[in-house]
């Protein structure tokens, strides 16, 4: 017998009534007939899909763990249906030194209850290819608050790095231009309504960067991948290019005027854009990945005005729902889910055994009730963050089971 059997379950392209086991961490057999196992649950026809993976989150651990930390972040991944997340490099230290990046792991994996990896920040080329040995998901570039120069040299460091490896590291990108940026921000300092924020970081500002990411990363041979895009333009540049990308939910749902509502409260980088400038649902697709940018603050940093307030959104116990909500109103074909949370980003980034349901991957599951409706509660959230621009929203379809390496994390809203 197995160690676990889900039975009476859909699988996309099965049909229904299916049953999957599990061994050792393992999917060990997907069948239509019946399997015995030491534990079997019914799952009275909910979806099953492949945990979701999540290129892009702020977990603010070391250093800023009032804001979030490796324990509060993993819940807030497992009770959204992640089973993945790959952390961004700005803490405190930097993640740009191979002793602070093997710190961080150790870090992780003595709080994490979902799997995850690291992406780290750019240094010079010997500490890079240190950090290289231990296998980081990207080296991160934040182009806002480098010079042209300082640009240059980055890209072309990068293009070094595991000279004799097969594959080349990847680099990520936040793509705004930084003198376009510092400009603009100028020029309306004595503004002071929210909305203003999404001026002072023009979507120029992110067509113009995109555009210069994708010069450097041909003229180094770089691979690049580009981060929360938020324009059209961008997106273009992006696709005729064949440079992969991923989107963030608040990009995807609102544009600039939800600053009239939220305030300072929906702040991020980049910012939300004006209407026609914007990516929207529309503009997903079987290529499409989403990355949450999920990034808490304190209630406090929030709220101090349109330029003091700090940028970023958490996302992580909202996005799914968000975007089955679209499928149950027929914006989103429900084919595109697993793909767009979970293939895609598996391929990406070079994940062995994750992103699928298939035999021999790991078990990273979960389990979905597309006809589940409730209200987002941010006090039911287990991120740190107080705020969401989600919360009170209705919704329809929700993750009621995440499974990570074969063991039950998340079940009903309750972690395990």
């Amino acid at each position: 017998m197995f160690d676990l059997v889900l039975k009476n379950l859909k699988l996309l392209d099965y049909s229904d009534g299916m049953s999957v086991a599990i061994e050792d961490g393992k999917i060990a057999k997907i069948s239509k007939s019946s399997i015995e196992g030491y534990k079997e649950i019914d799952l009275n026809g909910q979806l099953v899909l492949p945990g979701l993976i999540d290129p892009h989150v702020h977990f603010r651990d070391p250093g800023l763990t009032y804001k979030e930390d490796f324990k509060t972040g993993s819940m807030a991944a497992a009770h959204g249906g992640f089973t993945f997340v790959m952390d961004m490099p700005n803490t405190v230290p930097k993640t740009n030194t191979y002793e602070v990046f093997k710190e961080k792991q150790k870090i992780a994996e003595s709080k994490s209850i979902v799997n995850f990896g690291l992406h780290a920040g750019y240094s010079t080329l010997d500490e890079m290819e240190k950090i290289l040995e231990l296998n980081p998901m990207s080296f991160k570039v934040f182009m806002d608050l480098e010079t042209d120069a300082n640009l240059d040299k980055i890209f072309e460091d990068i293009s070094k790095l595991g000279e004799n490896a097969i594959k080349k590291p990847i680099v990520t990108v936040h793509a705004e231009k930084r003198d376009i940026v510092l400009e603009s921000t100028k020029n309306l300092a004595e503004e002071s309504e929210a909305i203003a924020y999404s001026y002072g970081r023009p979507a120029e500002s992110e067509d113009a960067s995109v555009s210069q990411a994708i010069e450097l990363s041909k003229k180094y041979g770089v691979d690049l991948h580009i981060c929360h895009l938020s324009t059209r333009n961008a997106m273009n540049l992006a696709i005729s290019n064949n440079v992969s990308y991923e989107f963030t939910p608040h990009h995807l749902l609102y544009d600039n005027t939800a600053f009239n509502e939220f305030g300072t409260l929906i702040k991020t980088n980049p910012p939300l854009r004006e209407k026609g400038k914007n990516v929207t649902i529309n503009d997903l697709n079987a290529n499409s990945m989403i990355g949450t940018d999920h990034a808490p603050h304190s209630l406090e940093e929030k709220t101090k005005g349109v330029w003091d307030s700090s940028p970023g959104i958490p996302s992580l116990e909202t996005v799914l729902s968000l975007l089955l909500t679209e499928v149950n109103r027929s914006n989103l074909y429900l084919s595109l889910i697993p793909k767009i949370f979970s293939e895609n980003a598996a391929k990406r980034f070079n994940l062995v055994n994750k992103g699928f349901i298939k035999e021999g991957y790991d078990a990273d599951l979960v389990v979905i009730d597309l006809n589940k409706e409730g209200i987002f509660d941010i006090d039911t959230f287990y991120t740190k963050a107080e705020y969401s621009p989600f919360d009170g929203l209705s919704y329809k379809g929700k993750a009621t089971m995440t499974i990570v390496n074969g063991e039950i994390v998340m079940e009903n809203d309750l972690l395990i």
